[in-house]
């Protein structure tokens, strides 16, 4: 129990400090610039141009509907760490309003402010927590339509808004700047998560075996297969979990294994080349 109220205490401050680095991002450098990154966040500053109301106020008005969705479909234990982040990143996003853009170049903006918010949102992701918005709303979408991949989504929606954000401001320059933010911000997120491989290959070691990945198969959706190992000091007979998931997955493969078997072994490497169902078709990649 004590273990766990340190590891909570951390994740908070951790999420409270990650706020404050997504907020000048916004704030600092993007927001002054007309520039709307997509998602949430972007439809903030879009209607903070037409409403003059504050664009972190908007970001946790536009939230909270969203909250209280992911709420009902997934439960308060996955969005109490989300609902404070969300809270944190409105009031440092209204706070650092007041100072000046520390750029006024916009394709320097674009990559400052992307390159921060990506670092942002890998430390409230390393948290075990979201920055909500199109995270949640993608996530349901997904439970639906699973042909539909993550990152296409994510590229719909926030192509979406760099749209109308060009329509809005009626300038295509504005709209292509924020457009850099977008790709900078998805790529360096990418980077801060999972490195620059495709995907993780992890075999786990636990002494619950049909739980863990019972947990894995139902809740991550991903596929299991069970090793046969013997200790080589005990000589007990265990189960070894062995699995290959995108590398977008892995930290929720790492969570979720840690939540079932705290004491659990776990070997996590990179696999650069995955072929077979759900991957690459050997074929198709030859010809």
């Amino acid at each position: 129990m004590k273990k766990t109220w340190i590891r909570t205490v951390k994740d908070l401050v951790v999420i409270f400090i990650a706020a404050g680095i997504y907020a000048v991002g916004i704030s600092l450098f993007l927001d002054p610039n007309n520039l709307a990154p997509g998602g949430v966040t972007g439809i903030a500053v879009i209607l903070n141009r037409l409403s003059h109301l504050e664009t972190g106020t908007l970001y946790l008005c536009l939230n909270i509907p969203v909250i209280l969705l992911g709420m009902w479909k997934f439960g308060w234990r996955f969005i109490i760490k989300t609902a404070y982040a969300i809270v944190v990143t409105s009031f440092f996003t209204n706070l650092l309003s007041s100072y000046d853009a520390l750029t006024t170049d916009p394709l320097l903006a674009a990559l400052a402010g992307g390159v921060l918010i990506a670092s942002g949102v890998g430390l409230v992701f390393k948290s075990g927590a979201t920055t909500g918005g199109m995270d949640i709303i993608v996530k349901i979408i997904r439970q639906k339509y699973r042909h539909l991949k993550t990152g296409y989504l994510f590229q719909c929606i926030d192509m979406t808004i760099v749209a109308v954000s060009g329509f809005i401001f009626r300038d295509l320059n504005i709209a292509l700047y924020a457009l850099i933010a977008v790709l900078i911000t998805g790529r360096t997120l990418d980077y801060i998560l999972y490195g620059a491989d495709e995907a993780r290959m992890i075999y786990i070691v636990t002494k619950k075996p049909e739980e863990v990945g019972q947990k894995l198969m139902e809740e991550i959706k991903v596929g299991v297969t069970y090793l046969k190992g013997r200790g080589g000091w005990t000589k007990e007979e265990k189960d070894v979990i062995f699995c290959v998931v995108r590398k977008q997955l892995a930290p929720r493969v790492e969570e979720t294994v840690k939540q079932e078997d705290a004491s659990a072994f776990l070997i996590v490497t990179s696999a650069n080349e995955i072929y077979g169902e759900g991957y690459k078709d050997f074929f198709e990649e030859s010809m």
